[in-house]
C-alpha cells in the first residue's frame, strides 16, 4: 500500500512560481510511475505530468513551464510550476501507479490570483 502526501501549494500572482511535493510512503517506490494532476471546478481531473526514471511526458498547456522531478532516495516527487498563469488555478493531486493499482493523494490546492 502507498500512501501519498502533497504539500507546497499556496496562493501565487500569475507569472509567480511555486514547487509542490509528493511524498510516498511505502516501498519500491523507483517503480512507480509517479504523476501530478489537477482538477479545475466544473472540470474533469486533467494529467499534468508524469515521470518514471528519465521518461517524462506533460500537458500542452504546461510544457516549457512545469518540470517533474523525483528523488527516489527520498520517496518524493516534485513539480515545479513557473510562470504560473489564472487557468493553472486547481487542486493538484499526485498519483502513483502503475504498476498495480492507482494511488492518490488528498491534494493541495494552487491558487494563481491578481
Amino acid at each position: 500500500q502507498v500512501q501519498l502526501v502533497e504539500s507546497g501549494g499556496g496562493v501565487v500572482q500569475p507569472g509567480g512560481s511555486l514547487t509542490l511535493s509528493c511524498a510516498a510512503s511505502g516501498s519500491s517506490f523507483s517503480i512507480y510511475i509517479m504523476g501530478w494532476y489537477r482538477q479545475a471546478p466544473g472540470k474533469q481531473r486533467e494529467l499534468v505530468a508524469t515521470r518514471l526514471s528519465d521518461i517524462t511526458t506533460y500537458a500542452d498547456s504546461v510544457k516549457g513551464r512545469f518540470t517533474i522531478s523525483r528523488d527516489n532516495a527520498k520517496n518524493t516527487v516534485y513539480l515545479q510550476m513557473t510562470n504560473l498563469k489564472l487557468e493553472d488555478t486547481a487542486v493538484y493531486y499526485c498519483r502513483a501507479g502503475p504498476p498495480g493499482p492507482d494511488h492518490w493523494g488528498q491534494g493541495t490546492q494552487v491558487t494563481v490570483s491578481s
